[in-house]
């Protein structure tokens, strides 16, 4: 591949530890059967990384000409089992199973990804419905932290992958792995057991639970009994909080994934 200028607006920083390619390969526990998808796939690093060791490849590049440079040099290099296409990923992944090659029956994602797009891309993907079988990424490690994080230190992000899958930080990355090196480093997540069970098994639908944490969380400040009063009265919120084993004073970080589904059923918002 010709030489490419980074776009600082795309975040593109480059994978140039050959090490963190193994750990993401081993940590999606790859197959010569299996399909990935690839957001970001940049010089192709990872791509071929990737492209030796699984059936397909189905990279999604929003840089034209990096993507123009990668089919070129997959042309040139016989690597027949690269799909490259075009776009932004954000707007693609609705329409990736249907209208390109991911399989029906599973896939999985591996990436280097641009921190700018972890949030929003995570819970794009776990919202999907058909979603994937593994996700294994390099994100910022502070993002990766508050993803994996545990009472008195939950958030909104941390809720809202766990509510759907299993988080795990595999590794950390440092910033000497990447080129241009940011300013910061970063850590391998890995998201198993992705599925709806969570909310199906409790007999609410996503936007409602999501709609009482994002209440719960409008100011981590202040007490829940102030922040879901839109939900209760003061009194039934400090019963429900007593239930659970927690005080009248309370805040959304202190409370679990399961205990907000108690104080749910007990507040009888089921």
């Amino acid at each position: 591949m010709t030489a490419h200028r980074h776009n600082k607006l795309l975040g593109q920083n480059f994978l140039t530890c050959e090490w963190v390619l193994s750990d993401l390969a081993k940590a999606a526990e790859l197959t010569a059967s299996d399909t990935v998808l690839e957001i970001g796939p940049g010089t192709g690093v990872l791509t071929r990384f990737l492209a030796a060791r699984v059936k397909k490849v189905v990279a999604v590049e929003k840089d034209r000409q990096l993507s123009s440079s990668l089919s070129e040099a997959f042309a040139q290099e016989k690597i027949s089992n690269v799909e490259i296409i075009t776009g932004d990923i954000l707007k693609l992944l609705p329409h990736l199973i249907a209208d390109y090659s991911l399989p029906t029956l599973g896939y999985k994602l591996v990436s280097n990804i641009p921190y700018y797009l972890t949030s929003r891309l995570i819970r794009t993907l776990l919202e999907l419905e058909k979603k994937p079988e593994v996700i294994v990424l390099t994100i910022q490690k502070e993002v990766a932290e508050r993803i994996v994080a545990r009472p008195p230190d939950m958030n909104i992000l941390a809720l809202s992958v766990q509510a759907y899958g299993t988080p795990e930080i595999v590794a950390d990355v440092p910033a000497s792995c990447f080129n241009p090196q940011p300013k910061v480093d970063s850590a391998i997540l890995k998201i198993t057991h992705i599925s709806e069970n969570f909310f199906t098994k409790h007999h609410i639908a996503s936007k409602d639970f999501f709609s009482l944490v994002k209440a719960g969380f409008s100011s981590r400040r202040k007490m829940l009994t102030n922040n879901l009063r839109s939900f209760a009265s003061k009194k039934e919120l400090v019963q429900a909080l007593h239930s659970i084993g927690h005080s009248p004073s309370a805040r959304a970080q202190e409370l679990s994934l399961q205990e907000w589904i108690k104080i749910i059923v007990n507040l009888r918002l089921l």
